[in-house]
């Protein structure tokens, strides 16, 4: 028995022809900085024309170009539009090689580091790291990519540690982290303070004057959107959330609660709601308040009353007043509420009906004699019941409407002296702020009696 050894081939392969390759190999790098510090800007600029004198040096070497990313983080390899476009022109064959700097400017989640080296070695395409001297064709390349990879997750997930700690650290002394803007306030950059803008004020105090009147936060949003207010994005089209999101933010009585979302991942960059697994900080008094405490404090019992408890994960007796019979009408089978949903939606044979809600939820097995209703059936009904009601017992009915326009003329007076006393109060801090703006010359002392003057004027109208 004889074997013949038939020799490799010297030089790189055509995956196709099987043919050596001539001609010198292509080469591109890749560069990227984290952040976007003038310091980091510089590195990345140092970079660029590092790689392209270095490739177009090598007479072996021919230049194809540089993919880079600035200011992205490592971690997450979607975000980077460079690093994404290397990878497409790898899968059409634009080059041969790739040389960047280190394994941590490649990225720093070992899962993707090593999916993207395999993906790019099966097709014959070699990443060389420089610090780290690892060609990834070559046999003890993936061996010490992995370790090596694997550290450099390591020191990310350090980094985010530190950084943390840090912004933990300004919390506890009451310093605002992570502000993204609200209405009705202006953030300065310089003094990390923020001020009230009093045309949004405006808004403000509307929304929680309505709500605080009884208004639902769908109406709000179809008013403020009548009225043609901009929504805290600029957008014309106000929506529920977005009410419900102003209802619930405590820095328009003057106060901030910091860390009410915290990041689960380093690698992920996810941040989810704190329910309680991180620390909460709670500034008081930390700006000028909107309104007052005693009106938020009103709203926010509004709130959890027409939200209802939450069981298992689930709203159970929520009030609602989106609709004319919401929180109102219940199954005669089971006793749960009905929900109001809407049959063929988007079409011209739109129908509303009510649903008994434990059915809609669980199934025909927790309540299998509720049937659908229209909406219009039930209309009608009320209606007729409604009728005789009144036919047949209008003293009755009198008496209740008296009482209930007593009622309800007591509450409205009683609600307008409040509003009027808060109204008077916020104004009387403006004018106290305006005369601390003139001692600290912000404002010429004119300027002052002018500004003064209308708030005066203002204040004795009401």
């Amino acid at each position: 028995m004889k074997v013949q050894v038939i020799e490799k081939k010297k030089g790189r392969i055509n995956r196709t022809t099987g043919e050596v390759i001539k001609g010198n190999l292509r080469v591109c790098a890749y560069a990227r900085v984290s952040t976007e510090k003038e310091e980091q800007l510089n590195s990345y600029n140092s970079q660029l024309k590092y790689y392209e004198e270095k490739i177009k040096s090598n007479n072996e070497w021919q230049y194809v170009g540089i993919y880079a990313d600035e200011g992205i983080t490592g971690t997450l390899d979607y975000k980077r539009d460079g690093f994404m476009k290397m990878m497409q022109d790898a899968t059409d064959n634009k080059f041969d090689m790739i040389i960047t700097k280190s394994i941590s400017r490649f990225g720093r989640n070992t899962v993707d580091t090593l999916k993207y080296v395999r993906l790019l070695k099966e097709k014959g395409i070699a990443i060389y790291f420089e610090e780290e001297r690892i060609n990834t064709l070559e046999i003890s390349g993936e061996i010490m990519l992995t370790v090596l990879s694997t550290m450099a997750q390591q020191e990310s997930k350090n980094i985010s540690s530190h950084v943390k700690l840090g912004l933990q650290m300004k919390q506890k002394r009451g310093e605002l982290i992570g502000y993204n803007g609200c209405l009705g306030y202006v953030y300065d950059k310089g003094t990390k303070q923020i001020t009230v803008n009093y045309e949004e004020a405006e808004i403000v105090r509307y929304i929680f004057e309505r709500y605080c009147q009884g208004v639902g936060c769908t109406t709000i949003a179809k008013e403020l959107t009548n009225m043609k207010y901009k929504t805290p994005t600029g957008k014309k089209k106000w929506h529920e959330s977005t009410i419900r999101g102003i209802l619930k933010n405590e820095k328009y009585k003057g106060d901030v609660l910091q860390g009410k979302t915290y990041t689960t991942d380093p690698i992920t960059h996810r941040r989810v709601v704190n329910m309680g697994e991180e620390n909460k900080y709670y500034i008081q008094e930390h700006h000028d308040p909107i309104i007052s405490e005693r009106m938020f404090n009103q709203a926010q019992e509004i709130l959890q009353k027409r939200g209802g408890v939450r069981g298992s994960g689930r709203r159970k007796g929520n009030f609602s007043r989106k609709y004319p019979f919401s929180s109102r009408l219940y199954c005669g089978f089971c006793g749960s509420l009905l929900t109001r949903r809407n049959w063929h939606s988007g079409t011209k044979n739109s129908i509303a009906v009510w649903h008994c809600m434990e059915f809609v939820k669980h199934g025909k097995e927790k309540c299998p004699y509720c049937k659908a209703m229209k909406e219009r059936i039930i209309e009608e009904a009320f209606t007729e019941s409604y009728k005789l009601l009144c036919n047949n017992n209008k003293e009755l009915i009198q008496t209740f409407l008296n009482e209930m326009g007593d009622i309800i003329q007591e509450k409205s007076n009683e609600s307008s002296i409040k509003r009027l006393e808060e109204e008077k109060q916020i104004l009387k801090e403006k004018i106290d702020k305006l005369i601390d703006l003139n001692l600290n010359g912000t404002i010429s002392l004119e300027a002052l009696q002018e500004k003064k003057a209308k708030l005066q004027n203002k204040k004795s109208t009401k």
